[in-house]
Order: C-alpha cells, then structure tokens, then sequence
C-alpha cells in the first residue's frame, strides 16, 4: 500500500474520515426535530480523535452546542477558534470560573458546596447547567433537592441558567427500557419545579443511545458522543437500528513495517518467550505498542491488515513494538502500510473486535490511543 503525503515521515499515525463524520452528523441530525439542539461531544481528545480539529470539524457541520469535560479542554477548544457555546461536562474548580465566565463556557454544577462557591466567586454572567442524578449515583442533585437548589439560585444574579441536564445510566440496551423510563420521570419532576418558576433553560437528558433509543427524551437538546464517530454506543443498540441508521466508523490506525524476518520452527517469540512457533515463520515488527495505545491484553490475540491479510500478533505486546505473522502475506517490506485498527479494501479489524479481546469497549479503546499520535483529517 502507498502512503499518502500526509503520513510520509510517521512510524504511525490516525486517519479520521471527513465525509464519513459528515455522512454521521446528518444521519444522526435526521433524528432530531429541527427546534433541537445537536450538541456534539468532543471530550476526552474527541474520545481519542483528537480536539481541536474534531471540534472545528462537527462545528462546521452545524452543530449547536460542543461538550467537554474540563474548563481546559474548553479554553483550548475556544482559543482554536471554535464560536460555537461550549458546555463543560465535568468538575471545574472555582479559580477557573471567571475565564470560562469571559470566553462564553457554560459549566456543570451538581452539588449545593460548587454552587455556592461559584456564585460567591464574584463572577459575572456566568452560564450554568444544573445536573440531576436522577438513577446514576454519579454527578449531580438529587431529584428530591430539586426546590431547595432552585431556591438557592434563585438567591444570586450573577449566574445564567442555560441548562438543566440528567445523564441516563441503562439507555444502550433496547429491550429493558424501564430503568431508563424511570429516569426520566424524575427529570419530569425536575422540570416541573423549574416550570413552576417561569425559568426555560435548555432542558437535555439523552446521549447517543437515549437519542436513539428513546426519541421521547430529546428534549432541547441531545448530546452525541460515540455515535456521531461511527461507532454503537452498545451491540444491542447496533443489532437493533444497524438496519436503520448508516454509521460509519470514521477513524482508520496505521503503521509501517519497521522489519522483516523468517526464523525457524521452534523459535519463541518476545518477552518471556510464550509463543512457540510451529513452523518456519516470516515475522514483521512493527513499531507500535502499548505506549501508543495498542492493549497489552492484545498479546498472541490482536490481528492487524497487511496487503488485504488479517495477520495474528505473535507473543507479547511491548511498549513500542509488536511482531506479527506475515507468512501467509503477499509482498510484505519494509515500509508496508498496516492497518491496526479499520478497514483496507474488503478487510477489516474493528474497534468493537479488538476490545472483545480486550475484554474492554470501543468507548475505552479509541479514547486510549495515544494523543501524540498524529490525526490526520482527509
């Protein structure tokens, strides 16, 4: 395979897929009402697809709203130049208050102490969005708080309240909704309390499953996160809408052929010598490894694409290398492209495959790869 201009130079690199992002945002677009809000959700490095250019990528596709976790995450994204409001979805220290006040980041507040420590923080005009747990045991009020944190807001004038937010805890499996109807009744009883008092902040309760799953709960707001990458939130939510929604996987991993080597029946392979090989075998290493982000657990069982062949890693993972079995692959050299996770022609090794093996989740497994893994956006 020939590596393109962009990648000429790397040992590896991620490919993020802008058409297929673009195909992914208007699939999920569609399920919304035109008055609702799409907030895209770019915490963590964008789930591991990289901040800055995911953020400046989903804002031009039109999305309302960008999610992160930390007020950092949130100067970073504004300072790139994205105009878009931001909500930050995690714990802010107060300190930081003042700045996300002044570059437009709405902050959670889920706890009476954060929000008496904000509002007497003397900032100003500061946009928040209440959180309610409301079947999580995680962030946020309880629902049986709902008056007395309402009460206490209403006590200062310095605040704005944009939102008013719960997060589902069950959502991604169809067929046992109750748990998450539950939930949903209890934010009803949040919003009753807020109707009560004239306030119409953005009201959002569903992530991608919920959005999918349970278009009742929309709201004024939906936040996508691992859905709008092109990856199922969960296998049921896959086997039951894969046949009605078209989500593309939008991030391809590669690498290069760093060596080749055949060795004989009987040699054992990496640390601690665990693979025994039963026949002559042509090696190729590769110079990634668990540094990079390509789980340890993966050892003797990760498969990789070299020339359209799914090739076995062999032994153990080490920190910057792998070597896998390339016998049965055509034409493999040094310099070979390598497919670690995505597609190359027909073939494929998807991130649901390899965190089975893993015994982990595709949420776990892109949101590890290293950030200073070059992103390329084609």
């Amino acid at each position: 395979m020939v590596l393109n201009e962009q990648s000429r130079g790397l040992r590896t690199w991620l490919e993020i897929d802008k058409q297929r992002l673009a195909n992914n945002y208007q699939v999920l677009r569609r399920l919304l009402k035109p008055e609702v809000k799409f907030l895209a959700v770019v915490k963590s490095n964008a789930y591991g697809h990289g901040l800055i250019d995911y953020a400046l990528a989903v804002e031009a596709m039109g999305a309302d709203y960008i999610g992160v976790d930390s007020v950092l995450e949130g100067f970073h994204v504004r300072e790139a130049g994205v105009k878009a409001p931001i909500l930050v979805l995690g714990h802010t220290l107060v300190v930081n208050a003042l700045e996300a006040a002044e570059k437009n980041i709405a902050l959670t507040v889920s706890n009476f102490e954060g929000l008496r420590a904000i509002a007497e923080s003397g900032v100003k005009g500061l946009k928040i969005h209440l959180k309610f747990d409301t079947g999580m045991c995680r962030q946020g009020f309880f629902v049986n708080e709902a008056t007395a944190v309402l009460d206490e807001f209403l006590k200062y004038d310095n605040l704005i309240l944009d939102g008013v937010y719960t997060h589902f805890a069950g959502a991604k499996n169809p067929s046992f909704p109750t748990g998450t109807q539950q939930q949903i009744d209890q934010f009803e009883e949040v919003l009753a309390e807020i109707k009560k008092r004239g306030l119409k902040p953005i009201r959002h309760a569903s992530a991608s499953s919920g959005a999918i799953v349970f278009p009742k709960a929309h709201y004024d707001m939906v936040r996508f996160g691992i859905a709008l990458m092109g990856l199922w939130p969960s296998r049921e939510v896959e086997y039951a809408y894969v046949n009605k929604l078209n989500l593309q996987p939008i991030l391809t991993w590669k690498t290069i052929v760093a060596e080749v080597k055949t060795v004989p029946a009987g040699s054992r392979v990496g640390y601690d010598g665990v693979e025994l090989l039963e026949r002559e075998t042509r090696l190729a290493v590769l110079p990634i490894g668990y540094w990079h982000g390509y789980d340890r657990s993966l050892s003797g069982l990760g498969r990789v694409i070299i020339n359209g062949h799914r090739a076995r890693v062999l032994g153990r993972v080490s920190m910057d290398m792998i070597v896998v079995d390339i016998t049965d692959a055509p034409d493999v050299a040094i310099g070979t492209e390598v497919v670690l996770l995505g597609e190359q022609g027909e073939v494929s090794v998807t991130a649901d495959e390899l965190a089975d093996l893993s015994a982990s989740s595709n949420y776990e497994l892109v949101t590890r790869l290293n950030p200073l893994i070059k992103r390329l956006y084609l």
